[in-house]
């Protein structure tokens, strides 16, 4: 019998409520009664970049999609210079951004780690949000939200055109590459505060001193700075809406947890690539996941040579449109006749094992072969030997990249079945008995009966 904490009721009970969640874009929440909507972005334009409210940007260059979020998301991360930059005030008198009191809310997913998640982070000061620019001594005016180079920590800092500038808050964070975060940033008369992920991170000082009517008349900007172009945040913008006033924490919370519905019911969003069908061996030993699966043979390679170790070479990728990416590569070293196991995932964290990798299928030295249909932001491969050191019908490198199990134990979970025929039936080899009633979390049972007289199954 499966037994869910109160947690797992309350989600359960809210994708029930709301099953069309992912059908109508969660973009804004209602506001309070002295909290106005400014602007939204869902970002569905891909073409012109105009908001939900019809405004176009005063200019964008080296801008990309990707289906990545709720719909369509902007990417911006390029090697040159890229940005997208919005008026804060419109012809029509629109006000589409407040920086003294207000909020402004977005999903972002970063195409990087930070350093201490084993990446390399952004490698610049990378723009979230920014009104002006920064300068040394403050001469200008500049209000902005931002990621350190490492990746490790957000900032948001203003300067007037007088000299006076400050960090107002700051906050650490552990984000890697294509998780998506959202983001949330108010703003009043007596304080400043960051919300990540639905949750409090920290208060800081009010905005006081920040850019003057000179410089907000220039625009604000999404993802980049205005100088070069080049201190880009680099990576995905989603639903982001602006208020004239501070969204109070409850209001943020429930955003969070609403539209966090539609990017966990997108299975691309959370860096996982599908496992591909696999054909099990039973004889002359048990496999249970083996096969081609998903790859494409593409021929041999004469020069190809024989070595204890196997690794991926001649990697080309192709994009296909926006939507996807293929990758075609050859297999060396290794020896013949062995299969070796492909593995996909498009968000590497380090160790290896931390990171949710997805069986592809199986290949042979010196065979070239290719994969379609990966995520178009990143993918990553990697070999494995078909080594079984437990002989449970699962490879060592399948155990510890993709069911999690223990390749010294043949039974991880203890239940009496082999991991191999679990994951094979698709039963969860990790079963554990968490309530202590003597019945695993989830019970299967496989019953095979005998047709009576008649030849009917009872």
């Amino acid at each position: 019998m499966k037994t869910f904490s109160a947690p797992k009721l309350r989600l359960l009970a809210f994708l029930l409520l709301f099953p069309l969640a992912g059908a109508i874009r969660a973009s804004v929440p209602m506001p309070g009664e002295t909290t106005n909507l400014l602007s939204s972005w869902g970002f569905t334009d891909t073409t012109n970049w105009l908001s939900d409210f019809g405004y176009a940007p005063l200019s964008f260059t080296n801008l990309t999609s990707s289906p990545l979020g709720n719909g369509d998301a902007l990417v911006l991360d390029q090697t040159n210079a890229a940005w997208l930059l919005y008026n804060v005030y419109e012809n029509d008198g629109h006000t589409n951004l407040t920086v003294d009191r207000g909020t402004i809310m977005f999903w972002f997913a970063p195409a990087w780690s930070g350093t201490n998640e084993g990446g390399s982070g952004p490698g610049e000061w990378g723009r979230l949000i920014e009104v002006g620019a920064y300068t040394t001594n403050a001469a200008y005016g500049w209000w902005s939200l931002y990621v350190d180079p490492a990746g490790v920590n957000l900032y948001f800092s203003v300067q007037t055109n007088n000299g006076s500038g400050a960090t107002l808050l700051s906050a650490p964070i552990a984000w890697t590459t294509n998780r998506w975060h959202h983001v949330a940033l108010t703003c009043s008369a007596t304080n400043s505060a960051l919300y990540l992920d639905g949750a409090l991170a920290t208060n800081g000082w009010p905005a006081t001193n920040g850019p003057g009517y000179e410089v907000l008349i220039n625009g604000f900007l999404i993802g980049s700075d205005a100088d070069t172009g080049l201190a880009q945040a680099r990576g995905m913008f989603d639903d982001l809406a602006t208020y004239d006033g501070p969204l109070d924490g409850d209001t943020i919370g429930m955003t969070y947890l609403s539209q966090s519905m539609v990017y966990l019911l997108n299975p691309g969003n959370f860096a996982n690539i599908s496992s591909a069908a696999s054909d099990p061996i039973f004889d002359p030993i048990f496999m249970a996941i083996a096969g081609p699966g998903d790859l494409q043979w593409l021929g041999t390679n004469s020069d190809c040579v024989t070595s204890e170790s196997i690794w991926l070479t001649n990697v080309v990728a192709t994009r296909n449109g926006t939507n996807s990416t293929s990758v075609s590569f050859t297999i060396a070293g290794g020896s013949n006749g062995v299969p070796y196991d492909v593995f996909a995932t498009a968000g590497f964290q380090s160790p290896t094992t931390n990171t949710v990798w997805a069986w592809k299928g199986q290949g042979y030295h010196c065979n070239s072969y290719r994969l379609t249909n990966l995520p178009p932001t990143a993918a990553y491969l990697i070999l494995g030997k078909p080594l079984n050191s437990d002989g449970d019908g699962l490879t060592d490198a399948y155990e510890k990249l993709v069911s999690k199990t223990d390749p010294n134990n043949s039974d991880s979970d203890g239940d009496g079945v082999l991991d191999g025929w679990e994951v094979l039936y698709r039963f969860n080899p990790k079963n554990q008995d968490s309530d202590g009633d003597g019945v695993m979390d989830e019970h299967f049972a496989i019953i095979v009966t005998r047709p009576n007289a008649a030849g009917v199954l009872p």
